[in-house]
């Protein structure tokens, strides 16, 4: 079965099993998922249960697309994203966004937890995306290409919309938020970066490092979705004095940040 089969099949299984229309999409990233209790849930579905979506293979993701009500608007959240580092390919790691296209979801916000190489960013704060660096070994629109998710090639310059970004800064200034912007890069993972590899990823121009979010901008853009992304940076990460990675103190930095990234997107569910 082609690709564009799929995600038609898995789209019409979700309207038929009570998943209905929003113009507003959720990506949720690790430690990332109270935003969900904000939900007004209409109906809720484990990703094992929706025809084509890949298994799950991360424990801190609990995989559910959930359909409901949030600051006055219809949407969709992923509860729990998928990997590349988990064995998926990237088509694989992107075909949930190709059905909320189809479930007409026209702006697709996303959150991200990560480590940053930029000296004046602190532990527990947020990075808003302004651009990204792909280092994921392929492009998900790689193979062939159906005309009814977007033209063969697309334009790249502004990945992340500049109107989104200008809403989620003033939200962050009226809430009285601190926030960055700057350059996410995505790396292959699992394993975490050498100061090496860090010192290459401050070099060649990036702030915050991660494994997810831009394979699924990109195909979010190839579909015509505007799209704004939350990075929360959980570790810092400077070459000269590298620590060993202490996951009780990365969740706790999520946790921390999760709370002031979930004030601006519910302030710019709002205004959508």
């Amino acid at each position: 079965m082609i690709m564009l089969e799929k995600v038609k099949e898995a789209a019409e299984y979700l309207i038929n099993n009570g998943i209905g229309e929003a113009k507003v999409g959720i990506v949720l990233g690790t430690g990332l998922e109270k935003l969900v209790e904000h939900i007004s849930i209409t109906k809720s579905i484990s990703y094992k249960e929706i025809p084509h979506f890949p298994e799950s293979r991360m424990d801190l993701h609990s995989g559910q697309l959930i359909f409901g009500t949030l600051a006055g608007k219809k949407v969709l959240a992923m509860k729990g994203r998928y990997h590349f580092y988990e064995g998926h390919n990237l088509q694989e790691v992107t075909f949930p966004v190709r059905v909320l296209k189809l479930l007409g979801v026209e702006t697709l916000l996303l959150s991200n937890a990560c480590g940053s190489v930029n000296p004046d960013y602190e532990a527990a704060s947020l990075m808003i995306i302004d651009d990204h660096i792909n280092m994921l070994p392929g492009n998900p629109l790689i193979g062939v290409n159906y005309p009814e998710f977007g033209p063969r090639f697309i334009d790249m310059s502004q990945p992340y919309d500049a109107e989104l970004i200008s809403k989620i800064e003033a939200i962050a200034k009226k809430e009285k938020i601190k926030v960055h912007k700057g350059v996410y890069v995505a790396w292959m993972g699992p394993s975490l970066e050498t100061r090496a590899e860090y010192r290459f990823i401050k070099t060649m121009g990036a702030d915050v490092v991660g494994m997810s979010t831009v394979p699924e901008v990109i195909v979010a853009r190839h579909m015509g979705m505007k799209v704004a992304a939350i990075s929360v940076i959980t570790d810092l990460c400077d070459p000269d004095r590298l620590k060993p990675l202490d996951i009780d103190e990365v969740l706790n930095n999520a946790a921390i940040a999760e709370k002031k990234m979930t004030k601006l997107f519910l302030g710019l569910v709002e205004e959508l």
